[in-house]
């Protein structure tokens, strides 16, 4: 009999668990993107531009775009700075060697929108 027992307890037991609703758990699935081109060449901007801006917080950043040429190309970038009060924007271009990648010349230029 009390094998009998143990047998219909494991029996219950199994039916009991087998008959709970499934557990939903909720998971998040991040999408890698890929790294842009530009990435490197927004790094330096951002860099330069807090050298040439010491004092200045910079609060927006923005990839206008690339100019390709045949043996140079240039990135340029918008970055929106703000110092003491102040908010200004700051147009970045950055000349590269096509081939080597090694950056040729970086300009600054001051507007107001």
């Amino acid at each position: 009999m009390k094998k009998l027992l143990t047998g219909l307890f494991a029996t219950i037991v199994f039916f009991s668990v087998s008959i709970q609703p499934p557990i939903k758990i909720n998971t998040v699935n991040a999408q890698r993107k890929p790294i842009p081109p530009y990435a490197k060449f927004g790094t330096i901007a951002m860099e330069k531009t807090h050298e040439k801006y010491p004092n200045a917080k910079i609060i927006d950043y923005l990839h206008i775009g690339r100019v390709t040429g045949s043996q140079s190309s240039t990135e340029k970038f918008k970055l929106w700075l703000k110092d003491n009060g102040k908010e200004f924007g700051v147009f970045v271009n950055i000349e590269f060697n096509n081939v080597t990648g090694k950056v040729n010349k970086i300009s600054f230029k001051e507007t107001s929108r």
